[in-house]
């Protein structure tokens, strides 16, 4: 197996999924003056290798559905994190979506970044549990899309974003969306959140929360979803914060 250089386009190889990992890194660190943790750059060179999906978007797609992630689906939310929602952006396929559940605001980064099999397990085992909740988007029986609605009591990084405001286990929290490059521009995430909102009745909350970037950035950057779908939904401003808006409109 091999994984082309971002930086150089040298090609490295090595027979074994972590040797491969191990090489990068040494040839990151001989060549590059790279500002990021060991474990970042290897969990880089992996997720080369796992991540086999589609690149291409579709012109057209077939009828979207969206499912809760109940414990039978977290085998296709693996799956779609492993293998398809970060093609074309490897650098960003470690998380599974479990930063906004641990990063805690204002701490400076971590020297080191987790390996990408743990974070996965952490998020899949907090899935379980119901210390998170999020909704899968399919299109022919495939998960193509993903989004974290989660109870803000969940987010470390949103727990507190309103200390004077509703009680956090009173409120879905929508923290990211994900949606694999041959869906894009299909409607995938608006698809996600109509389906929240018109499931959030059934969660016994009071309201539903949106954090979109101050300056948000172009289509998979834009990743914390646009303040305009937001808005034509009814969310409306609570508070504008360093990076990102808090928006809010009741439950159904």
């Amino acid at each position: 197996m091999d994984a082309v250089c971002f930086e150089c386009g040298d090609t490295i190889e090595s027979e074994t999924l972590e040797a491969l990992a191990e090489a990068f890194l040494d040839h990151g660190r001989a060549n590059h003056e790279w500002p990021w943790p060991d474990q970042a750059i290897k969990n880089y060179a992996e997720a080369t290798q796992r991540l086999t999906g589609g690149s291409e978007r579709l012109d057209s797609i077939g009828e979207i559905e969206v499912h809760r992630v109940t414990e039978k689906r977290i085998d296709d939310w693996r799956y779609f994190f492993d293998h398809d929602a970060f093609v074309g952006t490897p650098e960003w396929a470690g998380c599974y979506c479990l930063e906004p559940h641990v990063r805690v605001p204002g701490e400076p980064p971590a020297d080191d970044a987790p390996f990408w099999k743990d974070n996965r397990d952490a998020m899949a085992k907090r899935l379980a549990e119901g210390l998170a909740l999020g909704y899968l988007a399919y299109v022919d029986n495939k998960a193509v899309g993903w989004v974290n609605a989660s109870l803000r009591r969940d987010y470390t990084l949103y727990r507190d974003v309103d200390p004077d405001g509703p009680d956090p286990e009173a409120v879905i929290g929508i923290s990211c969306f994900i949606v694999a490059p041959p869906y894009r521009q299909h409607g995938v995430a608006e698809a996600l959140l109509n389906h929240v909102i018109e499931d959030s009745g059934s969660r016994g909350v009071d309201w539903i929360e949106a954090y979109p970037f101050n300056e948000p950035g172009e289509g998979h950057k834009n990743f914390r979803g646009s303040r305009s779908m937001y808005e034509n939904r009814g969310f409306e401003e609570v508070e504008v914060r360093d990076r990102e808006a808090v928006l809010r409109r009741p439950a159904t």
